[in-house]
């Protein structure tokens, strides 16, 4: 009996020094996440359909003080393209070319103009070139430490470039250094990572998908994507017109009449459309 009466007391004990549990514990409170609205889908109209030269590898393309810049990769299999960047003639298409590089050493890729210097990057060297964006004199280059460069944009502040995966990386145009990566949510959109050619318009971040016929547009902030382009009827009619025309991947933003320009790499027309921003 005294041996019992001790293992009532013991188990009274262990009971009084649990602490009370409140009637709604936090811990087992599971806080629904707020689901992210779906990305709009971006429309177009078609405006006007203007010459490109069937040579050029389309890497870059943006407008500057009323041009229209675009730079070129040189694929060994393709003899005729060039590693080069420079002005479009928008009557017959034609690149006048303003820089080059050795196509045996250096694939060109993405441009992007800031603070009036040039930016060009290079394929798979982890190196860009810098070149006045007046006299396109030589004036430097830099390395990166991404394992391959694309596209490359500016927000006026911050280069910002692609290397084919889903991530964007800001640099300081000053000494291209890292300033922050931007990881784009691809995943929830059923998209590939491989993000190419850039164009920075009104707050986003739009950008080729490599070897679709999408461009997104990204939120710089989150890396939300909050619009979605689909261009396959222009892939198909510059198709249609040079059977060896390829990927999409060229988006320029003109401010002064509020269009976009769209080309692929060796298509033989550039498209100027108009988008609700």
């Amino acid at each position: 009996m005294k041996k019992y009466f001790s293992v009532v007391l013991i188990t009274l004990s262990i009971v009084s020094c649990k602490p009370p549990q409140p009637a709604n514990d936090p811990s087992t409170v599971v806080t629904a996440v707020p689901k992210k609205p779906e990305p709009v889908k971006i429309t177009y109209t078609l405006i006007e359909t203007l010459p490109h030269d069937t040579t050029c590898f389309t890497e870059g393309l943006l407008m500057y003080e009323g041009k229209l810049f675009e730079s070129s990769g040189a694929p060994d299999n393709l003899p005729r393209t060039r590693s080069s960047f420079g002005i479009v003639n928008l009557k017959n298409g034609k690149l006048d070319v303003k820089g080059e590089l050795d196509r045996k050493t250096y694939f060109g890729e993405g441009i992007a103009i800031l603070n009036n210097k040039l930016y060009q990057l290079t394929y798979q060297n982890q190196v860009g070139f810098i070149y006045d964006a007046k006299t396109f004199n030589s004036a430097g280059q830099f390395s990166f430490k991404n394992k391959e460069g694309w596209g490359l944009t500016t927000d006026g502040t911050s280069l910002i470039m692609s290397d084919g995966t889903s991530d964007l990386t800001f640099l300081d145009p000053a000494n291209q250094n890292v300033v922050k990566t931007l990881n784009v949510n691809t995943i929830n959109y059923d998209l590939p990572d491989q993000l190419n050619e850039l164009e920075y318009i009104n707050g986003f971040i739009y950008a080729n998908v490599w070897r679709t016929n999408t461009i997104i547009k990204i939120d710089p902030a989150t890396g939300d994507i909050s619009g979605i382009m689909d261009l396959t009827q222009l892939a198909a009619t510059a198709r249609s017109k040079y059977k060896n025309s390829l990927e999409m991947n060229g988006i320029a933003f003109d401010p002064a009449t509020k269009k976009m320009l769209i080309t692929g790499k060796m298509w033989p027309e550039i498209y100027k459309i108009e988008i609700a921003f």
